[in-house]
């Protein structure tokens, strides 16, 4: 989808040197948090995609840059062409968007490619090693909206002691290297494979919270989201792999609703509502967390 450009965000791009020849700019619409941009040159199509490092939400360029040039490399994501400070040139992949249905449908191909994903990319990375633990972030989202003075501060108490009760219920599994943000938008179909997209998050992770977070963000029922843990797993699941998969999708979107409360204090993205956001995410939780609670009750303390 492609809205109105910005003449700043216009100028800005002109200026790049990487183009060949004369260029045409449209706006890509769909991020909460930074602006993309399809750029036409005499040698195809190109995505610039602005940004600067986010310290509130962990997010750090040069790592986002160092996970696209790896997932390229592991031939998961576009190639990138060019890189200065505050933006990021990739090819434009000819391919269709995903919406939450493609996922639901798709949840086989989807299950592979994560599973690939966790596999191929630890040999590709490079430089020091992030880690990213949800419920880590969580806290640390609690910490930073205390300080900010947010409008959700009487509720951070009743997140992190339910944070701390799903992260009771997880069980242990292999280190591997997860994208950690997968929302349907992130995946993207050009009729013979599927492409993965946007690495702000990407890190050393748990294969849970990408699972968790693949099968919560499509909104999938709770035997979709068992096909998709049996696909990725090669195995039926056991009662403590379900209940690890149904704790982590609490936990996923509970992650997401923060993530929008702290982007009320420190974001102003063109379009973006956080405070509805905010709501739709909560409401979101609750329903899962209604589920969680009546399939395996309270993680013991």
């Amino acid at each position: 989808m492609m809205k109105r450009k910005s003449a700043s965000s216009e100028g800005k791009i002109s200026a790049l040197p990487c183009w060949k020849g004369a260029i045409s700019i449209a706006t890509l619409s769909g991020g909460l948090s930074n602006e993309s941009y399809l750029v036409t040159d005499d040698v195809g199509r190109h995505v610039a995609r602005f940004g600067t490092d986010y310290p509130f939400h962990h997010v750090y360029r040069d790592r986002e840059v160092m996970s696209a040039r790896a997932a390229h490399a592991a031939g998961f994501a576009p190639k990138v062409e060019h890189v200065q400070p505050g933006v990021m040139i990739s090819a434009f992949v000819d391919g269709r968007t995903f919406e939450a249905g493609d996922v639901r449908k798709n949840r086989d191909r989807v299950a592979a490619l994560i599973r690939d994903f966790h596999q191929s990319m630890p040999r590709h990375v490079s430089g020091a090693g992030f880690m990213f633990w949800v419920f880590h972030i969580i806290r640390d989202y609690a910490r930073t909206l205390r300080h900010g003075n947010s409008r959700t501060v009487a509720n951070l108490d009743g997140y992190l002691e339910l944070a701390e009760e799903l992260e009771r219920a997880q069980v242990p599994l292999p280190i591997i290297f997860a994208h950690n943000d997968l929302l349907p938008g992130n995946f993207l179909d050009d009729g013979d494979r599927l492409w993965l997209i946007d690495f702000e998050y990407a890190g050393f992770s748990t294969a849970m919270f990408d699972l968790a977070g693949a099968t919560s963000n499509a909104g999938m029922s709770e035997d979709e989201s068992l096909e998709v843990l049996t696909a990725y797993f090669g195995r039926e699941p056991d009662a403590v792999l379900k209940r690890s998969l149904s704790a982590m999708q609490c936990a996923s979107l509970l992650r997401e609703a923060m993530w929008s409360m702290v982007s009320e204090l420190h974001l102003d993205a063109p379009g973006a509502d956080y405070t509805s956001y905010t709501a739709e995410n909560l409401e979101r939780l609750e329903a899962a967390l209604d589920r969680y609670r009546s399939a395996y009750g309270k993680a013991a303390s």
